[in-house]
């Protein structure tokens, strides 16, 4: 993919209002935990000539293409491929010191969703893959849902994906796998939970949407690391840091609201528990009282931001 390509194929959410929480205009170290394509990297570098970012992404080929998108920043950007639960190594492994800032788009980027051959979308007839880091030996959604019993399976759709038809879904899945005929591409699995769910007329939302999502949190244990990176990222913040979290579907947010809550001391415990075991504290401060939204401007000129939801806290001095 050709420079020009990503940037016109790659929008990044909210990038005004991620400027503005993060102060980027007066200059310092930033992180961006989820690199992509660079499009609010290439933003933050923009908005003062001494900014610097550390840009962590888990995928090879996502780094290449931001590290060509960058190059005229190239004394200023540093790419680290980890998971962006690895935040505390990656930013001790840069040396640059505490950063500023730290920006987690949780979304999946376009290079994912629009590549022909990775998995994540069943617009194209792939091998069922979904792993946001292919040079891992990690386990593949067709290796995931070959190894699964029913119950499991319709709980990872159910869970993760609001999906009311995961445990016909799942059923049907395992007849398949009993008969013979594993599922194994994405078209496969698109074509069996079309028949599976049951679509209204007005839908417009493919009826595979909520499976594919499901099974891809769990690929990539998306959920599992997202309480490690927002306790990291506390830690490696500077005193007076803003930690800026998107979020695209409600699991994602509850996570992230529950997390900030304990940590700005919000006890998130059962009422009737005598002792706190939640382990609230105080160390932020929460500037979103309510998540926020893209303007109606952004959802016109940005369909995949129609879902977003961004919350922030700084880190107390």
């Amino acid at each position: 993919m050709e420079t020009d390509d990503v940037a016109s194929i790659h929008q990044p959410v909210m990038p005004r209002e991620c400027l503005e929480l993060l102060d980027a205009a007066t200059g310092g170290l930033f992180v961006d935990a989820t690199l992509g394509l660079g499009g609010h990297t290439k933003l933050i570098l923009e908005a003062n000539e001494l900014n610097r970012v550390i840009g962590i992404d888990q995928d090879a080929e996502a780094i290449d293409l931001a590290k060509a998108r960058l190059e005229m920043f190239v004394s200023r950007f540093v790419a680290e491929q980890t998971n962006f639960s690895g935040i505390a190594s990656a930013v001790e492994k840069a040396g640059l010191g505490r950063p500023h800032g730290i920006l987690a788009d949780l979304g999946v980027s376009s290079l994912q969703l629009d590549s022909e051959d990775r998995g994540f979308s069943f617009r194209f007839n792939a091998p069922l893959d979904m792993r946001m880091d292919q040079s891992s030996d990690s386990e593949t959604a067709a290796e995931l849902i070959a190894r699964l019993g029913q119950d499991e399976l319709a709980n990872i759709i159910y869970q993760f994906g609001d999906e009311r038809a995961s445990r016909k879904i799942a059923r049907w899945i395992i007849e398949k796998r009993k008969a013979g005929t594993p599922i194994t591409t994405t078209s496969e699995l698109a074509d069996l939970v079309k028949r599976a769910v049951r679509v209204g007329p007005k839908e417009k939302t493919h009826p595979a949407t909520r499976t594919f999502q499901a099974l891809r949190i769990a690929v990539n244990d998306e959920l599992g690391v997202l309480d490690r990176f927002i306790a990291d990222a506390v830690d490696v913040l500077e005193p007076g840091g803003v930690l800026v979290i998107i979020t695209f579907h409600s699991i994602e947010d509850r996570i992230v609201k529950q997390a900030f809550a304990r940590l700005s001391g919000r006890c998130q415990c059962p009422p009737r528990i005598p002792q706190c075991m939640c382990g609230a504290a105080k160390r932020v401060e929460i500037l979103t009282k309510k998540p926020l939204q893209p303007t109606a401007e952004e959802l016109d000129s940005n369909s995949r931001s129609r879902s977003a939801k961004l919350r922030a806290f700084r880190k107390i001095r």
